[in-house]
């Protein structure tokens, strides 16, 4: 009965028959088979349903990671809807630009939130679903049966994620059900997931490498997964044992490193640690492999083409590299126009069918981007070496990633700019040890007064916390060239080993 929607048929297939095994081990929980999975997510089809979704109207998340989630994931799409994760450290502020751009027919998000939410939701219907899975969603599954999937295409939209622009606003990514079928049955081949693995997962859910990249290739495969609210190193190290693979950001593998109970005998099961969202560095590379006797796979993605490069699963995984273009895409290098030799640096281009459909209601800012001939400029800079291995250098657009999250530094300056007593500021990343990179703050005063503590304090409110600045630093001018640009770079320079 699945056939009809092209992702769920794939992604319900290799539980045709296995009904009955085990799909997620949840801890402080019962486990759920596949069968429960798929059942639960038929029931939150139906209640999305009777709440007035109809094909293509999206459906706006902001709730902790539970399997309850993923349901609500699965049921969206059975439905015919459109899936939007929302981050859940936004604030009532931030969510309420993208419930204005999306137009939800329906948000779901904590009970703690819901009043606030109910303000900025404007016509759509506000539903909870809390960390234990509770809420008016799980109410109104209650005594629903089957549901049969809605019709849809390979080009229909499957989900909306936002991804902030260097202007700071937030762009939201079109992919539609082609898009995360395709690439995740191209990395379950590639990483050679099958139903003998179980993935330790405890990347969250609200973006692609947690729910297009885990969640997608396990159920593709079939495999089983160690279900985790979140990083938690007793956990990951409880489950390793009886775990084959995992995915994470290297934040996960700098603090598992710290922990003496890492050891070649606990990761003897294991067959493969992935790592992506952030550059990992060589020395965490290197340490890895000398504790575990395992060498990290590193890809490399973006919310507008999931998965575009990976290390090769059978041969040499360099460290500082993201491997290859992946099966069925194409990667170029260009400057100016043109096509870069090995070993240049140019802007990196993807083309295939993991390159998202455009952004939702920006024709201007997709044609700028998304070249008619499928080649999405992805603004990173980057350089291949004569054996075809890909190195990210560097950013074009000037984007902090720390802890894994995406941070636009436009965003940041804009309201430290609107602050009193602020006269400009510039927001760069310097090396972290631990997230990869951290946000700092370069701030140049106006007058008397202005404190580091009250430039922090007054972005509290306005800001998830993986935004927010680790360190204010006060100037009396920022560095600028002949042009009268800021030289961001010569701060990230000159602030590089803040955190050393």
């Amino acid at each position: 009965m699945y056939d009809a929607n092209y992702l769920i048929s794939r992604l319900h297939a290799a539980s045709v028959g296995q009904e009955t095994r085990n799909f997620a081990r949840i801890p402080q929980r019962a486990s759920m088979t596949f069968g429960e999975l798929f059942a639960g997510a038929e029931r939150m089809a139906g209640a999305l349903v009777d709440l007035g979704l109809e094909p293509g109207d999206r459906v706006a998340v902001q709730v902790e990671k539970t399997i309850e989630a993923i349901q609500l994931y699965l049921g969206t799409v059975m439905a015919g809807g459109v899936f939007l994760p929302l981050n859940t450290a936004y604030t009532t502020a931030e969510v309420s630009y993208f419930l204005g751009d999306a137009t939800p027919r329906v948000v779901v998000c904590d009970p703690a939130r819901a009043e606030a939410i109910a303000t900025v939701a404007g016509a759509a219907k506000v539903m909870t679903l809390d960390a234990k899975g509770r809420g008016t969603m799980e109410e109104a599954v209650v005594g629903r049966g089957g549901f049969t999937p809605v019709a849809r295409g390979a080009d229909d939209l499957a989900a909306i994620l936002y991804t902030s622009g260097t202007t700071g606003r937030s762009k939201g990514a079109m992919l539609s059900h082609k898009n995360l079928a395709s690439n995740s049955e191209m990395l379950r081949d590639y990483w050679q997931f099958t139903k003998s693995d179980n993935l330790i997962h405890a990347l969250p859910i609200f973006h692609t490498h947690g729910l297009f990249v885990a969640t997608n290739v396990a159920l593709l495969a079939g495999a089983s997964v160690e279900f985790l609210a979140r990083f938690d190193a007793d956990q990951i190290l409880e489950a390793m044992p009886r775990a084959t693979a995992m995915m994470g950001v290297p934040t996960f593998y700098t603090r598992l490193l710290d922990d003496p109970r890492l050891t070649k005998d606990r990761a003897a099961n294991m067959r493969l640690f992935i790592s992506g969202s952030a550059p990992l560095l060589v020395d965490t590379h290197e340490k890895w492999e000398d504790r575990t006797g395992h060498r990290i796979l590193e890809r490399y993605g973006m919310t507008e083409t999931n998965m575009s490069t990976s290390n090769p699963y059978d041969g040499e995984r360099r460290a500082g590299t993201v491997g290859f273009p992946l099966p069925g895409v194409e990667a170029r290098i260009r400057n100016e126009g043109e096509v870069v030799p090995a070993g240049e640096i140019g802007v990196l281009e993807v083309r295939g069918d993991n390159v998202f459909q455009g952004y939702w209601q920006m024709p201007e800012k997709t044609a700028e981007e998304l070249l008619p001939d499928g080649w999405f400029i992805t603004g990173d800079l980057a350089k291949v070496d004569e054996d075809g291995y890909v190195t990210i250098v560097g950013r074009s657009k000037d984007l902090v990633i720390t802890g894994g999250f995406n941070v636009y530094p436009k965003e940041v300056e804009a309201l430290i700019d609107d602050m009193p007593g602020v006269k400009e500021s510039a927001v760069i990343g310097v090396p972290h040890p631990d997230f990869g990179e951290a946000v700092v703050a370069v701030v140049v005063p106006e007058g008397e007064g202005t404190s580091t503590e009250a430039i922090a304090s007054g972005l509290v409110e306005q800001l998830a916390k993986f935004k927010q600045p680790k360190t204010v630093i006060l100037l009396d001018e920022l560095p600028r060239n002949t042009m009268g640009k800021v030289q961001k770079k010569a701060l990230r320079e000159e602030y590089a080993g803040l955190f050393a």
